[in-house]
């Protein structure tokens, strides 16, 4: 039996200082190749969970293990280098490099994770990327800057999914899009991750999102948060 992409298991963290933030998680799991939707509020830990999830932050308890490897068992260096080959972050505000060509904003990741980069083939994989996601002929060359929104949203797709990393991590990637050009983003999104085979986890406020996913859970139901004193 494979090992989950994503393990959580009697996970425990606060953010240090006066009136700290504690987030708790006794057990959560994704399979390879599924797509999952975490709901939750504006302040119910979905920012916590996610850095838990791409080890930013270590758990102060329990176990977050990505393809079976405990991320806590690894310094922060590795731990970086871990993240960059194992997975890829479609962040909200897309955190692009507005006046690095579009080709590089995609290639960035590549820079830190040899075996991804192998896997990618470097600047033909990053123009296929551009052309499936229906970005323009020639777009490559161009600053990010000058790129529409929608347009810079792709580029922040293709980044991540770049060397096909087994996990994805998706924060509130839809909610600054219009219904239409949301509903193409997830399509595109959903396409592009099953060719890669990795395995999908979405965090947004929006239950309308819900039906495109191999299951959906509310934040609530698998961690739970408290303010605690200093």
């Amino acid at each position: 039996m494979s090992e989950p992409a994503l393990a959580l298991r009697d996970v425990g963290y606060g953010w240090p200082g006066r009136a700290g933030f504690r987030l708790t998680c006794p057990a959560f799991a994704l399979a390879p190749g599924e797509s999952v939707l975490l709901l939750g509020a504006s302040g119910s830990g979905k920012s916590t969970l996610l850095s838990l999830v791409c080890g930013i932050v270590t758990a102060d308890s329990g176990t977050v293990s990505v393809g079976g490897t405990d991320l806590k068992s690894l310094g922060a260096g590795r731990r970086d280098r871990f993240r960059a080959e194992r997975i890829g972050v479609i962040f909200q505000q897309f955190n692009l490099l507005p006046y690095a060509s579009v080709s590089d904003n995609i290639l960035l990741p590549l820079r830190f994770a040899p075996d991804r980069r192998r896997r990618a083939g470097g600047t033909a994989e990053a123009d296929r990327l551009c052309s499936a996601l229906g970005l323009p002929e020639g777009v490559a060359a161009l600053p990010a800057g000058r790129l529409s929104v929608g347009q810079q949203q792709r580029v922040a797709v293709a980044r991540a999914l770049i060397g096909s990393p087994p996990l994805i991590v998706a924060d509130e990637p839809t909610s600054a899009l219009d219904a239409a050009t949301q509903d193409t983003f997830l399509k595109l999104l959903f396409e592009r991750t099953a060719e890669a085979g990795s395995s999908l986890l979405m965090v947004s406020h929006d239950e309308r999102l819900g039906d495109r996913f191999d299951r959906v859970i509310r934040l609530e139901d698998i961690v739970t948060t408290q303010r605690t004193a200093a």
